[in-house]
């Protein structure tokens, strides 16, 4: 049976990594996956690295390379490429019967370039043939088709397999949730769990249904997750736990995520800060801060995003900004103060705490102006403190720079701005804003 191997891959919108692995207690085994939730096309990868990159027909007197063109190297960009559809045509016209491992390479040929046509012309190609197709192929065409758009055909696909394995279920959720259709990759998951015991799911699948009980406000789905996950002894995983914590802390079911929490009898970076968020979330950002301190006492790695979230609870607390330059120090003994969250959340502290000079300062020192964030963050300060003149001024200045005001934001400077010279200012600036976009 053949077996689908990936390699590590990272991610941008999610960092974590996957493998499939098989089972060392019985090779026959179908692998089990650990994939990232959020794209398709982060399966799709590396399963175009699974295989050997170049395809070589017998016939000819050098290999046929079935490649994507950011594989080749610039010095050979000039030469033309072989398609899928160009093997398919060479084969048929020398009435050669195509074998099973060059549709699996010019399947993953058509995933690679998100090929449309060829994918739908291979994919009749292969009925034509009259090859009786393996999980392992029928799994690939339904990756070709995700990462081409077809997810109409993917689904009569999925629905025509008799036979599917994890990676088929996988491939169909994850379609659904990456396209917005989560109420079809929800009820796929309740489905799967029919034929696959939750206990071989992987933590990735786990992961990913919980964010979308956040995002469809699903307490009683995620609440039966979590149970289940009770029963079968897995909550000791700390990324589950995370997600477990995050997801109650989301939907505001604050005792549940404390609990979870208290239950840990080890704790990591993530599982600290979801536990700093939520205390934020629920109006206790003296408790907030507590916990940074003690993630220090234990030694535990405070990252940017630890810091971004425990600088909103200084902004709250009416010490002038004491708490809020406390952390500071420590970003910058931990050499964070460069990182973008670590520097918006410090321009968002002092600009709340009323330091102006300070949210300047750091706002200057932001390596990347593009950061819209970061401009919100000061034109924000500038209305906390009714400076209405100097917030009327950053307006024409983000505007000078490509930012885009946020409606919302505009209104904001209007309510501060209440003299009628500054408003009629201000109203100029938003029909100029308006306009732009």
């Amino acid at each position: 049976m053949e077996v689908i191997s990936l390699s590590n891959s990272k991610t941008v919108t999610f960092a974590s990594q996957f493998i499939f692995k098989s089972n060392p207690k019985n090779r026959n085994i179908c692998p089990t996956p650990s994939l990232p939730p959020t794209s398709v096309l982060r399966i799709m990868r590396p399963l175009l690295r699974a295989t050997k990159p170049a395809v070589k027909l017998q016939f000819l007197s050098q290999p046929l390379e079935i490649t994507s063109d950011a594989a080749i190297p610039t010095s050979r960009k000039h030469m033309k490429t072989a398609t899928a559809s160009d093997v398919l045509h060479l084969l048929d016209s020398l009435s050669l019967r195509v074998p099973s491992d060059i549709y699996t390479s010019l399947i993953k040929e058509c995933t690679a370039i998100r090929d449309s046509a060829g994918a739908l012309q291979l994919h009749a190609h292969i009925k034509r043939s009259r090859l009786k197709p393996t999980l392992n192929l029928i799994n690939r065409l339904l990756l070709m088709h995700v990462s081409c758009g077809h997810l109409e055909t993917t689904r009569q696909l999925f629905d025509q397999m008799t036979l599917r394995d994890f990676n088929s279920w996988a491939i169909m959720i994850v379609a659904y949730i990456d396209t917005g259709e989560y109420e079809e990759g929800i009820a796929l998951f309740v489905q799967m769990q029919n034929y696959i015991s939750m206990s071989k799911f992987p933590a990735w699948i786990v992961v990913c249904i919980l964010k979308v009980c956040v995002l469809t406000r699903n307490v009683a789905l995620g609440k039966q997750v979590h149970g289940q996950l009770l029963k079968l002894g897995a909550t000791d995983n700390l990324s589950l736990s995370g997600s477990i914590i995050n997801f109650y802390g989301r939907l505001k079911c604050l005792d549940d995520a404390r609990s979870v929490f208290d239950q840990l009898s080890c704790r990591n970076t993530v599982i600290w800060t979801e536990k700093i968020v939520n205390s934020c979330r629920e109006g206790l950002f003296v408790e907030a801060i507590h916990d940074f301190n003690e993630m220090s006492r234990e030694g535990i790695k405070r990252d940017s995003f630890t810091f971004s979230s425990v600088l909103k609870a200084c902004s709250q607390l009416h010490d002038d900004g004491k708490c809020g330059c406390q952390v500071h120090a420590s970003a910058i003994k931990l050499g964070l103060e460069f990182d973008a969250f670590v520097q918006c959340g410090l321009i968002h502290m002092y600009g709340k705490c009323g330091l102006l000079p300070d949210a300047e300062r750091e706002f200057e020192a932001v390596c990347d102006k593009t950061n819209n964030a970061c401009w919100n963050a000061m034109l924000m300060g500038y209305v906390h403190n009714g400076v209405c003149v100097e917030a009327i001024k950053f307006l024409y200045k983000m505007k000078e720079v490509g930012i885009k005001v946020q409606e919302s934001l505009i209104d904001e400077v209007r309510i501060a701005c209440s003299s009628s010279t500054l408003t009629r200012e201000l109203s100029k600036q938003t029909d100029r804003c308006t306009d732009e976009e």
